[in-house]
């Protein structure tokens, strides 16, 4: 049992980690109450792509002020526990969840005369948003610095995501250290068990930043 159990805390320390989705800003890829699985060698050892899902921290004021936590106190250390160990999935907490729109060096704008959104000047078709959403409900245009990301939900229309910040001082990007990893399949529930591809397609033509 104790074998397990530090097995169970070095993979989740390191390799993967379950996720709970808290809101439905990535519907229909993601619902409400879906368990994820992320991959935290991504960013690490393997790169992150444009198309991407990723869980990250929080960089300030997206969350807002979290409720306070009224459950009882030996229920909060009993999931604390288990969460740390790896037994239960991390609840949202000062995490987000969002794909990868823009990589550093990318001008990301809305948007084409097709109402397409367009990434270094090309416009991209995006398979993964919500039926009878729109790219994005606003105009934009934000150049993503190095080592960060501009991220967005495929919910477009019920989604604080990267264009409700461009206010803040990072303007909406969000630093690469913050990514806690890749989201690559859907745990649960058990009639939505499925892999989260990167639509490559998508992205295929966008060229790369101008130096």
């Amino acid at each position: 049992m104790v074998s397990a159990l530090v097995l169970s805390v070095l993979i989740k320390t390191f390799l993967a980690q379950a996720f709970y989705i808290p809101s439905g800003s990535m519907e229909d890829t993601l619902e409400l109450g879906d368990r994820v699985m992320v991959n935290k060698l991504a960013p690490g050892p393997f790169d992150l792509d444009r198309g991407d899902v990723v869980v990250f921290v929080d960089p300030g004021g997206w969350l807002g002020e979290l409720p306070p936590d009224t459950r009882p106190a030996w229920q909060r250390t009993a999931t604390e526990v288990l969460t740390w160990i790896g037994l239960l999935p991390q609840d949202a907490g000062h995490h987000l969840i969002k794909r990868i729109i823009g990589l550093g060096g990318d001008t990301v704008e809305c948007c084409d005369t097709e109402g397409r959104l367009t990434v270094n000047g090309e416009p991209v078709d995006e398979p993964y948003l919500k039926a009878g959403t729109d790219p994005s409900e606003m105009e934009f245009s934000a150049t993503v610095p190095e080592d960060h990301v501009w991220l967005m939900g495929d919910n477009r229309s019920n989604s604080a995501d990267s264009r409700a910040h461009l206010g803040d001082p990072g303007g909406g990007n969000v630093p690469v250290r913050n990514i806690v990893g890749r989201a690559f399949v859907v745990l649960w529930p058990a009639d939505r068990i499925t892999l989260l591809d990167n639509p490559e397609q998508t992205f295929a033509k966008v060229p790369e930043p101008s130096p």
